[in-house]
């Protein structure tokens, strides 16, 4: 890689050598923080403190998840979309949890989270906002690798703070993530005008931002699929045209790799729902305070920490699954 960067063409194809560079400047910074964590390693000696051994094992565990995110896209940004099932306005606020929680969980990796589309729920209600969908891009050095496996049903039972008895109640609330892919690797992809279904509306939010003021949201559907992408958070109608086409051909080209020898108008396939049966995580508020992945059976009581994005134990588990 160091070579490529050396030619007089590199700079030819701007894209392509920034993210090699961008490659080369992560694979230079994870040899260095190995070469440090050997020589920390031959250091140890029996008389070496316990907080220090600690310390080295950590790094060494920090390390070891990078063997598991060696997938072609794992090192890409990432799309994730959270969309609300069954439970009325208890799983719609479940969806602006579930945002928050990964919102503060990008803070502790220094990812950068950006909401691309809102579809809000029933109103606000004591202060709480509730999401139909949400989508948000996530930008940062193997934040699709990370995320990967949240892909899933993620419930909740509590005690409802919408039910006028305070009953418990289970909601559910769907999690997609997929890659950001290069676009060399998307150009491919062509759609026809007339397999498309555009949609213009106003943007909905709390407040009275200006995206709210004029008809600047744009939805794109492909119709043979049923795909669909929607983007509200650019200022001109053109440029969520532009982002939504873009998230759309990411969206099939995502299926296709998933389904190369299914004919692209069958790969939409069965949905998975976000309710009973399908989920992959639970949390429980009440009668007691249990977050379990099903998956990986990694469980912890202290739910307030997972809901506050310390995510760290379950994704490591689920970053390790065959």
């Amino acid at each position: 890689m160091e070579e490529q960067t050396t030619r007089p063409d590199f700079w030819g194809f701007p894209e392509q050598a920034a993210l090699v560079s961008e490659e080369l400047a992560d694979l230079k910074k994870t040899v260095s923080d190995i070469e440090d964590l050997q020589v920390e390693l031959e250091m140890l000696s029996e008389d070496t403190a316990e907080t220090d051994i600690d310390a080295v094992a950590k790094k060494l565990e920090e390390k070891e998840i990078l063997v598991f995110l060696s997938g072609k896209y794992d090192r890409a940004n990432a799309v994730l979309t959270i969309h609300s099932g069954a439970g009325g306005m208890d799983a719609q606020d479940w969806g602006a949890m579930l945002l928050r929680m990964y919102s503060r969980y990008c803070e502790r990796q220094g990812f950068k989270m950006t909401v691309l589309n809102e579809s809000f729920g029933e109103g606000v209600t004591e202060g709480r906002v509730g999401y139909k969908e949400v989508s948000v891009y996530i930008k940062g050095v193997r934040a699709y690798g990370f995320l990967k496996k949240e892909t899933g049903v993620h419930r909740l039972v509590r005690l409802s703070p919408f039910n006028a008895k305070h009953l418990r109640q289970t909601s559910f609330a769907l999690v997609e993530v997929h890659p950001e892919f290069p676009a060399s690797d998307i150009k491919s992809i062509e759609l026809k005008p007339e397999d498309l279904r555009i949609d213009f509306y106003r943007s909905s939010g709390p407040g009275g931002q200006y995206v709210n003021k004029r008809e600047s949201a744009v939805r794109i559907t492909h119709l043979p699929t049923g795909l669909f992408a929607t983007c509200q958070t650019e200022r001109l109608q053109g440029q969520n045209r532009d982002r939504a086409m873009e998230l759309l051909k990411m969206k099939i080209f995502h299926l296709m790799r998933e389904s190369r020898e299914t004919e692209l108008s069958k790969i939409k396939g069965d949905r998975v729902s976000p309710s009973w049966s399908n989920q992959i995580r639970n949390y429980v508020m009440d009668p007691y305070k249990l977050v379990k992945d099903v998956r990986t059976d990694v469980q912890t009581s202290q739910i307030d920490d997972v809901l506050d994005g310390n995510l760290d134990e379950f994704i490591d588990a689920e970053i390790k699954l065959p």
